[in-house]
């Protein structure tokens, strides 16, 4: 084939021990802890809801390294937001609950940046609020572990600390909609596909980072993910 531009480069996501993951689409699923969806005005076991990030907000993070995020344009108000991350290494549509493991190749530390001043805003007008969200290195995240190595994730601690200092915590057996239930129903509304991610959800603390500050993300199993805002 031959293309009239350059073709844009594929996003990756590095893989523990060695390789790359290609990353086919980003979907996140919103309030997706109890105490998170409190904290911003919600309750209950509300029905999961959606959005969506471009492949290439990806700020992959090398093991051991220290990521580095521009702070990014428009906002006062960027907010960190730390995920266990699912990698998806086979597809298809109306996956039953029963046999989502099944489509999983791995997991990974991720934080779902946010603009909330600019997400709040779109939300007082009954706008898509993309521009809160999907935003370059919207999307920092640590190595891929296959799950072949870490069996299936359905409990531990999750945190984060800005500075060195505790901001989020809880465990993942906190997930409203667990990972199972997750993967079934975006596959309902859309056909996955090998190299898709999905976030899965951040616990409550979420809060504002400014130039300057180091955020560390960890999960039980998963190592940590070092993330510094410039």
């Amino acid at each position: 084939m031959s293309y009239v531009i350059p073709a844009p480069r594929q996003a990756v996501v590095p893989v523990h021990g060695g390789g790359e993951f290609p990353v086919h689409r980003i979907y996140c699923v919103g309030r997706n802890y109890a105490e998170h969806a409190k904290e911003m005005g919600h309750s209950g076991r509300e029905a999961p809801f959606f959005f969506m990030k471009p492949a290439d907000a990806v700020l992959p993070v090398a093991e051991g390294a220290t990521g580095e995020m521009a702070y990014p344009p428009l906002t006062n108000d960027l907010h960190h937001e730390i995920e266990l991350v699912v990698a998806l290494g086979s597809g298809g549509r109306d996956i039953a609950v029963e046999d989502a493991v099944k489509h999983i190749w791995g997991y990974a530390v991720g934080l779902d940046m946010t603009r909330r001043d600019l997400q709040g805003e779109m939300k007082k007008q009954g706008r898509p609020w993309s521009i809160g969200k999907g935003f370059e290195q919207s999307a920092p995240i640590g190595p891929l572990r296959a799950i072949a190595t870490t069996g299936e994730l359905s409990r531990g601690a999750i945190t984060l600390s800005v500075n060195g200092q505790p901001r989020q915590r809880g465990d993942l057996s906190d997930l409203i909609w667990n990972v199972a239930e997750t993967i079934s129903t975006l596959s309902k509304a859309w056909t996955l596909q090998p190299g898709d991610l999905v976030f899965t959800g951040t616990p409550a603390g979420v809060g504002a980072v400014v130039r300057g500050d180091v955020m560390e993300g960890a999960i039980e199993g998963l190592g940590t993910l070092r993330v510094a805002v410039r």
